[in-house]
């Protein structure tokens, strides 16, 4: 029996690839344990037994809400700055006296939580990076050198904080083992950008799909409402982007109604941007939405490119419209667009007409939906969950 300690961000899309694969290895007998800033958001997603060390953290960007207008090298920066980096500093005590109270075989890493590789570092205990998005291996400070330099500097001194400063392995990279929720078939030339040598290339990435893991449903959704006569489309915007969303949900809104002889759609609006929530003969607003058990029944999906969203979208073998906000979602809503699975629109500038024509597009143009099915046979096929915690106990088991 071994123990395994993920070291995850307060963030939900970056803890529930993590749930099925410490569930996992929890059924196979192994000691399993987390770190995080929120242990409360930890417990709601992996079960209330799960044992959680708290971290602090969770208001680690306290006085650094990002400005919506942020794009580019600026918004990068602005992330790394004003949340990786203090994150990374406010977590690792935490983390250190986690590991050294469960003294874990192996520590499992998020790729954007820091404090995990580089305490494991300090500390001499194997760690294994979990990549929740494959946005990082494009390299995407490529063509930015001022940028990549300070990035540079700042992670030598996190390192000599944290970590252990004789040291050179990229705290986004172990080297010995990544595991990437995504296969090559979505990635697509991502691999080729990946660094050379190392956990971080493309023989060191182990692409094991999306961990899907069962969720409890909440109770309440109208499932009555849906129409087996009329196509269905999920418009959602995540967890993490109420204070920009109310625009597009507008368009989303307006044209889905246009479509109204042919098309059912439910908005997710959890900040109500678009006032009280609503159900209505053809269109449904709700806060929230029991997401993977909809997804059998939508036929497109409309949403900001989050990673997850799109990785469960796609499992079901669901066409996308992609509309990024920030941070790692142009780079996923080029990979929906290349691979063909959808149809990539400007978040800040789309229109109703605009939106709806690529609607359209993913709805009756069936080139689409035989790409997102030719997506869904690869992730089914990569392992998720179990192919990731085989790896997990393979590198548990080696000197």
């Amino acid at each position: 029996m071994s123990g395994f300690l993920f070291v995850v961000p307060p963030l939900t899309g970056h803890i529930n690839p993590a749930v099925g694969v410490a569930a996992e290895l929890a059924a196979r007998g192994h000691r399993v344990a987390w770190a995080c800033a929120d242990p409360g958001l930890v417990r709601r997603l992996a079960g209330d037994g799960a044992r959680v060390f708290a971290c602090a953290g969770a208001g680690a960007a306290a006085g650094g809400s990002r400005p919506p207008e942020l794009r580019g090298p600026e918004a990068l920066r602005f992330l790394w700055e004003w949340y990786l980096l203090p994150l990374a500093e406010a977590m690792a005590p935490g983390v250190r006296a986690a590991v050294e109270a469960f003294r874990p075989d192996v520590v499992v890493a998020d790729q954007q939580a820091f404090a995990g590789a580089l305490v494991a570092e300090r500390l001499g205990v194997v760690w294994a990076t979990s990549a929740t998005t494959s946005a990082e291996f494009t390299d995407p400070l490529a063509g930015l050198p001022k940028v990549r330099e300070w990035l540079e500097e700042r992670l030598a001194g996190l390192r000599a904080a944290i970590g252990d400063p004789a040291g050179d392995a990229d705290p986004r990279f172990s080297p010995h083992l990544v595991l990437a929720f995504s296969t090559p078939e979505l990635a697509g030339g991502t691999l080729a950008a990946t660094r050379g040598g190392g956990a971080g290339s493309a023989d060191g990435v182990r692409w094991v799909g999306p961990s899907i893991a069962a969720r409890p449903a909440a109770a309440g959704f109208p499932w009555e409402w849906l129409d087996a006569g009329r196509a269905t489309v999920l418009v959602t915007l995540g967890t993490a982007n109420t204070d920009v969303g109310g625009r597009f949900l507008d368009v989303c809104r307006v044209a889905l109604r246009e479509r109204a002889d042919r098309v059912r759609g439910v908005i997710v609006d959890p900040g109500a941007a678009l006032g009280a929530a609503d159900e209505g003969k053809d269109l449904l607003v709700v806060a929230s939405v029991p997401q993977l058990a909809l997804l059998e029944r939508v036929d497109a999906v409309v949403c900001h490119a989050g990673h997850n969203t799109v990785c469960e979208a796609l499992w079901h073998g669901v066409p996308l419209v992609v509309a990024p906000i920030r941070d790692d979602q142009p780079v996923v809503a080029g990979q929906v667009a290349e691979a063909g699975a959808g149809v990539r629109v400007r978040f800040g500038r789309v229109t109703a007409r605009k939106l709806g024509a690529a609607l359209d597009a993913v709805l009756d143009e069936p080139g689409y939906r035989a790409a997102a099915g030719r997506i869904r046979t690869a992730f089914r096929a990569a392992g998720g969950a179990p192919a990731a915690a085989d790896h997990l106990c393979e590198l548990a088991r080696e000197p």
